[in-house]
């Protein structure tokens, strides 16, 4: 069967070369990312996402934390916001003041992950989810915190998901989409799948199955074989696709497939 939607890329080689050339020359050309997550037990994620972010030549990112990290935080991080903790150490509900102002400064925002699994803290997510209209990118369990909202999620303009495939599993049946993801299909039914959600819904997604991470959006689809996954669930690819889709911000399909190879 052939399918005109979907590209193969060489990990060696981008299909969409333009996109790294594009890569703005001075920092101030460069764009705002904000990156929110971390809780008491764990801000590995939101430091790692950092670092990439700044290498990947970011001009500017600011960390949004709960105020119960500061004297956790490394100094390599230089632009710390810290917002009110709930007795489990994460962002508590009236944390939502801090993300609406970081999300005012931004250009874009990486919901990192690392956020702990407070209900507090998912109703906090939940309103920044309402509130905020600009670019969006949610990773590992940022979006199991938001999983009451998946229809906000997908359905939100300038949004890009970078999911397990169990998390795109449950994605699928919270919207009730018509089509059943299985571990066991083969990576061109998923291929098909992806096609026909991202033409219902706005959203970009990425997700690793049969050692290809995939890309789709707006039905178009690009895999590229993987042997990493743990730079997906360090955060690493995600902090590298919101620094590339801040410099192409009207291609989040090409700006995610070349990320993941740059």
């Amino acid at each position: 069967m052939d399918y005109d939607y979907w590209k193969k890329q060489n990990p060696a080689s981008p299909i969409f070369p333009d996109i790294e050339w594009s890569k703005p020359e001075t920092l101030s050309q460069s764009g705002k990312l904000g990156i929110i997550g971390g809780n008491k037990l764990g801000f590995a994620g939101v430091a790692q996402a950092y670092t990439v972010a700044s290498q990947s030549g970011v001009g500017q990112v600011r960390v949004l934390l709960p105020d119960g990290l500061k004297k956790a935080i490394p100094k390599v991080i230089l632009d710390t916001v810290y917002a009110p903790t709930n007795p489990s150490g994460s962002l508590a509900k009236e944390a939502i003041a801090e993300m609406i102002s970081v999300g005012a400064w931004a250009d874009e925002i990486l919901l990192i992950g690392d956020a702990g699994r407070s209900s507090e803290t998912a109703i906090a997510y939940e309103q920044f989810l309402q509130k905020y209209t600009g670019k969006l990118v949610v990773t590992r369990d940022a979006i199991d915190l938001v999983k009451n909202s998946s229809r906000i999620l997908i359905e939100r303009p300038d949004t890009l998901i970078i999911a397990s495939f169990a998390q795109l599993q449950k994605l699928f049946q919270a919207v009730y989409f018509p089509k059943v993801l299985t571990f066991s299909m083969q990576l061109t039914q998923l291929i098909e799948a992806l096609h026909k959600f991202t033409i219902s819904y706005p959203v970009t997604i990425a997700v690793l199955h049969k050692d290809f991470l995939v890309v789709a959006h707006d039905g178009q689809v690009v895999s590229t074989a993987w042997t990493n996954p743990m730079a997906i669930w360090r955060g690493d690819v995600a902090s590298k696709v919101a620094a590339y889709w801040l410099w192409n911000p009207s291609k989040p399909l090409e700006a995610a497939a070349t990320a993941i190879v740059a």
